[in-house]
This record gives C-alpha cells, structure tokens and sequence, in this order.
C-alpha cells in the first residue's frame, strides 16, 4: 500500500509520502499555536503582575497547562483513531494504538520536551509528569477522545474529513499551550528575555510530536498489520 498526503491528509492506493512532507505540511499550525500561547501567557502575566502578585502567575499557568494538557489527550487518542481507521478496520487495535500514542506523544511535546528546552536555555526545572500521580483526570480524557474518534469514525467520509481537521488543529492548538505553560509553572518564570530561542524550540516541540502521533505512527502500523494479512 502506498500513501500520499493532500491538504494533511493521507490517502491510500496513491503515490508514497515522507515524514518530512507532513512536518512542513503541519508546520503553519504549529507556528500559529506557538505564537498564540506566547499572547496568551504574556496577558496572564501582564494581569498577574498588575496585581502585584506573583502567585497568581504560577497558580494561573499551573492549571492553564493541566487544563490543555488534560484536552491534548483527547485530541491526540481522537486524531490517532480516526488516521488509523481509514487504513485498517480493526477497531480493537486501532483502539490500543491510539491509546498508547496518546499517552507517549503527548508527555513528549507536553512535558518531556518543554522541560529539557529549559534546561537547555540554562534554567533550572522542576519534572512534574501527570501520567503518575492525576490518572483521575487522565483517563476520563482519554477514553471521551478514543470515544470520540471511534464515533466520528462512523461517519460518512467528508464528515470525517471535516472533524479529523478539527480534532487535529486542536491537537496542536492544546499541545502548544500546554508546553508554554509547563515551562513556566515549572520554574521558567524568567522566560521574557528568551523569548526568541522559546518560540523556536516549542514550534519542534509541538510539531514533530504531534505529527507522528496523529498520522505516521497510526498509518505505519496499519501498513504492517495489510502487509502480514
């Protein structure tokens, strides 16, 4: 089976695609969401410092990245399901597969990544993974998006076209938020002055991520399960 990408989308029985093709072709979005999470976070601070009070800016980033964290689970488990099931109509395992993409792509670009960005801009980071001590919160998102997938699934085509843009955008949308917002609840408070190198890192941190999770790794692996059947 061969893949090509039109409009960010992968269709079969066509001409072969690269992983470098659907980078750039996702590119635009994540410059998009890096750009709006640097706004979004700079009025938090502007109203928290206002305030005089610098607790607020902590508590307000604290739960900003929860809160977009806790919707990249759901958007990724979604835009996982939803590429893996139009090369393989194998529920279960398209199921599995965008569980564990989920839960590993989105600690990467959320977490894993922001935090050694930081450490590479030379400042010191907490390391606060979710996954260990917020499954309470973890798993309701995850099994609404693996629903939510399964469901749009069902559809007719151009409406699956139609919400997998969604739930995509949105992906990148909350994956960048939520990485700006770790940095800073986690002790990149100082991040003004490294604003520059900030927008560059997070722009990889979220695009290459994102994009394995929500199209290579879900069509690789149903290449391989056509290819032994």
């Amino acid at each position: 089976m061969q893949v090509e990408s039109k409009g960010c989308h992968l269709h079969e029985h066509q001409q072969g695609d690269t992983l470098m093709s659907e980078l750039m072709c996702h590119f635009p979005y994540a410059i998009f969401s890096v750009a709006v999470g640097i706004l979004v976070l700079s009025l938090v601070e502007f109203f928290g410092l206002m305030r005089g009070d610098s607790a607020i800016i902590t508590q307000g980033t604290h739960m900003l990245f929860h809160s977009f964290h806790f919707v990249h689970l759901a958007f990724a488990a979604s835009g996982a399901f939803l590429t893996y099931s139009r090369f393989s109509s194998n529920w279960l395992r398209g199921l599995i597969v965008a569980l564990c993409s989920a839960l590993f792509f989105c600690t990467l670009s959320d977490i894993v990544l922001p935090y050694l960005a930081g450490r590479f801009l030379g400042v010191t980071m907490r390391f606060h993974i979710c996954l260990t001590s917020e499954l309470n919160n973890v798993v309701p998102f995850l099994l609404i998006g693996l629903l939510n997938g399964f469901v749009i699934s069902k559809n007719e085509k151009t409406a699956r076209l139609s919400y997998g843009l969604i739930t995509h955008v949105g992906h990148i949308f909350s994956s960048a938020l939520a990485a700006l917002f770790y940095m800073v609840s986690e002790g990149f408070t100082q991040w003004v002055p490294y604003m520059g190198p900030l927008f560059v890192l997070l722009i990889m941190a979220v695009v290459i991520p994102c994009t394995l999770a929500d199209i290579i790794i879900p069509v690789v692996i149903a290449r391989l399960e056509k290819e032994r059947a």
